[in-house]
């Protein structure tokens, strides 16, 4: 018998200065039984960075077609990909080449830089591409946010971002390694 995704309640306060952009959402995130806190808690990030009416949260890991988090048009188009992880060249070539802004947040410490290295001159003729570099110390910091039922408050300004809960808060830096994040 498979072992179900565990399912996150999450209430969310986004004040983002640097798009003017300010919710308060409610939303479910699905934790495939595979994925870790701190993986499922870089998703989150990653969703507050981009919110819209339009973003959504896919399948995920569980589906190879789709990335964690997307933005579709009326039509159906995807206007923009965002993944997390370190991916491999064909899944960031397909997402280049399916959506017209594609964002990936790498992370895992020292790995981020030996898996750049080898990625870099295969996707910087990617133009719709942006790649940003999350610090080990603060999405492992976010991981220990993780609790199945979460009020969480996110702050942008100047490009640094604050997330946290009543008791933590977790300053995040992001490292744009290509693209105009």
């Amino acid at each position: 018998m498979a072992i179900k995704a565990t399912i996150f309640k999450v209430n969310l306060q986004i004040a983002d200065m640097d798009r003017a952009y300010y919710n308060d959402l409610s939303l479910t995130i699905a934790q495939h039984p595979s994925e870790t806190d701190e993986r499922m808690m870089v998703r989150l990030l990653a969703f507050a960075l981009h919110a819209s009416e339009e973003l959504k949260f896919t399948e995920g890991i569980s589906a190879d077609d789709e990335p964690d988090i997307w933005q579709k048009s009326l039509s159906g188009e995807i206007e923009v990909w965002i993944d997390v992880g370190l991916p491999d060249e064909k899944r960031i070539k397909k997402a280049c080449n399916r959506a017209n802004r594609v964002y990936l947040y790498a992370y895992g410490g020292r790995m981020v830089q030996k898996w750049w290295q080898t990625m870099a001159e295969k996707l910087t003729r990617h133009k719709n591409l942006n790649v940003i570099a999350l610090p080990q110390t603060a999405t492992q910091s976010l991981g220990k946010l993780a609790q199945r039922t979460m009020t969480l408050q996110c702050t942008v300004q100047d490009g640094q971002i604050w997330i946290g809960d009543d008791k933590n808060n977790v300053l995040i830096e992001l490292e744009p390694l290509y693209g105009a994040v």
